[in-house]
């Protein structure tokens, strides 16, 4: 669930010095006012430091779910640093009246009038619609559209400029039934111009430039089946393929990154069904073979950021059951230590990463099921954090997604919940 950190900045922003994403995250300043996509917590004692060698030593604790996912750090203008923060919604700050079964959420300027808008993808399990709002500034989103005139068991959507003509456009993957392009006719209206692979088991997406030609490429992750790489032509088609990974992978979400600082990307698979979580890295010729395994084998997993600003990747992990983890890479596709943040009985679904008081630091953002959701503020070294709760104890947070949706300059969260309402909550200064 993520974008390619050159694609994101050409098409988005500019200035830079770092960047992030899905259990692996890395960091860019980027002086625009959202990350287009997309998906915590008190310190605890870290890990003890593994050796810098090209192995990954796994962990001793025991995660019954973790889901990687990739981000963009999303900086909000430039405005001055605040550190406490207040995240509030009301009945009006929601996305619609319907309880979906929403699954995913990702925010973009999609009719080109410098605010941000929002996709939500709509049918875990069951057939729904997908939708479009439309903010009228200020975070009013007053204008809704069907995405589509198909119901599909939507698992993922993701936004880039996929046709090269200078707008937003939208993949949508679904859980066995056709996926979907959406092409962007300009003024934030979308036509749906194909499909891209078959049918399968699709559970989260990732745009990023996999094979370096300028264009966008799409990463389907599948639980049970392959993985494919589909390769875009230019003017989004998607007919060039390949598998990465391994056959017997159960992917939930995959993360890119160049965590061996080759310049060529490499990926971080979530995997879920006792299946080991792995860095995979680019051989240099378009190839993913080379396989470095990280955690506890019966996890799954979800961020990747540069959270302690040393110009080396490092990723975040969103585990069921257990705390969520902080990887520090070496920047050999390894990691040098890592440190466990939020509640050791922790139900993340989902984690985003943004500078959230404009302190310069990345922060992560944290969905959960059946506990409130949570902003971890970075203490300034990766692996230390002050939580920040938000939300109801109620919510079954599956995707969230930042943005700075009322245009203040400070980020905001919207949340894509399971069988709820979908709110949106505004940054505010802490009273």
């Amino acid at each position: 669930m993520g974008l390619d950190v050159d694609s994101e900045l050409e098409n988005f922003g500019h200035g830079v010095t770092l960047f992030f994403d899905v259990g692996l995250v890395i960091f860019f300043y980027i002086h625009w006012k959202s990350c287009v996509i997309a998906p915590e917590a008190t310190r605890t004692a870290p890990s003890p430091k593994v050796t810098e060698d090209d192995s990954v030593p796994t962990t001793s604790f025991d995660m019954k779910l973790l889901t990687l996912c990739v981000f963009c750090v999303a900086f909000g203008t430039t405005v001055e640093a605040d550190k406490s923060r207040n995240f509030s919604s009301n009945s009006r700050l929601i996305l619609g009246t319907e309880n979906n079964l929403s699954a995913s959420l990702r925010i973009g300027d999609l009719d080109g009038d410098h605010d941000l808008d929002i996709v939500v993808a709509n049918g875990r399990h069951w057939p729904q619609q997908n939708y479009i709002f439309y903010n009228q500034g200020r975070a009013r989103f007053k204008l809704m559209r069907p995405l589509g005139f198909d119901l599909a068991t939507s698992y993922a959507t993701e936004l880039a400029d996929l046709d090269g003509d200078g707008d937003i456009d939208i993949a949508v993957g679904n859980d066995t039934a056709p996926n979907a392009i959406f092409l962007n006719e300009g003024d934030g209206r979308f036509r749906h111009s194909g499909t891209f692979g078959k049918p399968s088991s699709i559970r989260s997406l990732t745009l990023a430039d996999i094979d370096s030609d300028g264009d966008v490429d799409i990463l389907a992750n599948a639980r049970g089946n392959p993985n494919m790489i589909f390769y875009n032509d230019g003017k989004a088609r998607f007919a060039e393929s390949r598998m990465f990974g391994n056959r017997s992978d159960s992917t939930i979400d995959v993360a890119v990154g160049d965590l061996d600082q080759d310049g060529q990307p490499d990926l971080v698979l979530a995997n879920r069904d006792a299946q080991q979580n792995v860095v995979i890295l680019n051989d240099g010729r378009g190839g993913f073979e080379r396989r470095i395994p990280f955690g506890s084998g019966s996890d799954e997993t979800r961020a990747v950021a540069d959270l302690d600003r040393d110009g080396k990747l490092d990723w975040i992990v969103g585990n069921i059951g257990q705390p969520n983890t902080v990887y520090l890479g070496n920047g050999n596709g390894g990691f040098r230590e890592s440190a466990d943040f939020g509640r050791t009985d922790g139900q993340t679904y989902s984690i985003a990463v943004g500078d959230m008081n404009n302190d310069q630091l990345p922060d992560i953002i944290v969905g959960n099921t059946g506990q409130r959701n949570a902003v971890y503020l970075n203490l300034g070294d990766g692996a230390s954090f002050r939580e920040q709760l938000f939300g109801g104890v109620s919510e079954v947070s599956y995707n969230l997604a930042v943005g700075d949706l009322d245009d203040d300059g400070f980020l905001d969260i919207a949340v894509a919940n399971s069988n709820g309402q979908n709110p949106i909550y505004l940054n505010r200064p802490a009273k």
